[in-house]
C-alpha cells in the first residue's frame, strides 16, 4: 500500500523547475526564452511576455499552443519535432522548407517528395537514407553539421564545411586531427567538446558558448566574460534550469500525507 501511495503521489506532484541561482532573469531574452524547452512552468506564470513565434518551435510548449491555436507560427511551428499531429490536421499550413528541417517529418517528406527543400534536409538527422539516394542533391555545407552523415563526411573530405563541422556533436574524431581546421565560435557551441574548450579557455568565443548545454560550469566561472549578446543567447540553453529536487521530495511526502488521510 506504501509503494502504490508513493507512485500516486509521484505522479500528482509536478516537479519544480527554476532557473539556477546565479542566473538573473532580467538579463534574459524572454523571446529567446520562449523557445527554451525547460522554460515552460516560468512561461506559464508569464504568458504575456511568451513570444508565440519562437513558442511555436519548442517541443516541450505542445499543450500551450493547443491552448492557443489561433496565436501558432505555423512556420515555426514546421520546425516542432512534437507538432506532427498538428501538422497532419493542417497540412495546408506547413512551411516545407522548415518541416524539411523536421526531424520526425520523415514520412510526410517522403509523401511529398516533390516539395522537400534539399538545403534543409541536409541538417534532417533522420534523412540520411534520402540523401543517400540523391547524392547530387546534397547541400554539403549543411551535411557537415548534421549529426548522422559522419560516414558521408569521411568519403567526401574535400567537400567538408570546416566551419560546420566545428559544430557536429558527432566530429570528435576529425576535429581532433584537423585542428587546424577548428572554427572555435562554432566549437564553443559544440556539447561534445567540452574538453577541448577546457584546454584552450582563450580561445573560447564567450557569447556562443552560452547556448552549449554543457558549458553551465565554465560560464558560471566566467560571469565577468558575458555580455548582453551572451546573455540574450543563454536564454536558448536549457541547462540553466534546473528541477528543485529537495522541494520535490517535500511535496512528494506532502502528498502522501493528504493521501493517507
Amino acid at each position: 500500500m506504501n509503494h502504490l501511495t508513493n507512485l500516486i503521489a509521484s505522479y500528482i506532484v509536478k516537479p519544480k523547475i527554476e532557473l539556477l541561482d546565479w542566473i538573473d532573469i532580467n538579463n534574459l531574452n524572454w523571446a529567446k526564452l520562449s523557445y527554451n524547452s525547460n522554460a515552460i512552468q516560468l512561461l506559464e506564470q508569464n504568458i504575456d511576455k511568451i513570444d508565440f513565434t519562437y513558442l511555436s518551435s519548442n517541443k516541450n510548449a505542445i499543450q500551450l499552443l493547443e491552448q492557443n491555436i489561433d496565436k501558432i507560427n505555423w512556420s515555426a511551428l514546421s520546425l516542432n519535432i512534437n507538432a506532427i499531429h498538428l501538422l497532419e490536421q493542417n497540412i495546408d499550413k506547413i512551411n516545407w522548407l522548415h518541416l524539411s528541417g523536421n526531424e520526425n517529418a520523415i514520412h510526410l517528406l517522403e509523401q511529398n517528395i516533390d516539395k522537400i527543400d534539399w538545403i534543409y534536409l541536409s541538417c534532417n538527422p533522420n534523412a540520411i537514407h534520402l540523401l543517400e539516394k540523391n547524392i547530387d542533391k546534397i547541400y554539403w555545407s549543411n551535411l557537415s553539421c548534421n549529426p548522422n552523415a559522419f560516414h558521408l563526411l569521411e568519403k567526401n573530405i574535400d567537400k567538408i564545411d570546416w566551419n560546420n563541422l566545428s559544430k557536429n556533436p558527432n566530429a570528435i574524431y576529425l576535429l581532433e586531427q584537423n585542428m587546424d581546421k577548428i572554427y572555435w565560435p562554432n566549437l564553443s557551441s559544440n556539447p561534445n567538446m567540452i574538453h577541448l574548450l577546457e584546454q584552450n579557455i582563450d580561445k573560447i568565443n564567450w557569447v556562443w558558448i552560452t547556448e552549449n548545454s554543457n558549458a553551465i560550469h565554465l560560464l558560471e566561472q566566467n560571469i565577468d566574460k558575458l555580455n548582453i549578446n551572451s546573455w540574450e543567447l543563454m536564454s536558448y540553453n536549457p541547462n540553466i534550469f534546473e528541477l528543485k529536487k529537495k522541494q520535490l521530495k517535500l511535496d512528494i511526502h506532502e502528498q502522501i500525507q493528504k493521501i493517507n488521510k
